[in-house]
């Protein structure tokens, strides 16, 4: 089992988790409370969340994390909850207000 630590608006929420796990898919079916999440698929950035301990073992981001959260916010350490597969503890943060898509932030700059 996999322990996820989940630091969010609404306080601290820990449990463990079968290995090679999507929090998504587990907060969708009601087994893993607290997750911020919409669309499921790497479009809406809403599972956002950065990653504060065991980001060594997450694979590098796909183009979904690229296109969704943009090279700044990557290199804050955030990263898509959706596209996440978990084979080590993590520890997350979620913000309270849900990040802007990067590819919505540019068409608002022109």
């Amino acid at each position: 089992m996999i322990k996820v630590t989940l630091r969010g608006p609404n306080g601290t929420f820990e449990q463990e988790v079968p290995e090679n796990s999507n929090l998504v898919v587990l907060a969708g079916l009601k087994k893993f409370p607290g997750l911020r999440y919409s669309c499921g698929m790497g479009r809406c950035g809403k599972c956002a969340s950065r990653v504060v301990r065991g980001a060594e073992h997450l694979p590098p981001p796909d183009w979904k994390e690229e296109r969704v959260l943009g090279e700044d916010k990557l290199q804050e350490g955030y990263r898509l909850m959706c596209q996440l597969y978990l084979t080590h503890d993590l520890e997350i943060a979620q913000d309270k207000v849900p990040i802007v898509p990067a590819y919505r932030r540019v068409r608002q700059k022109v």
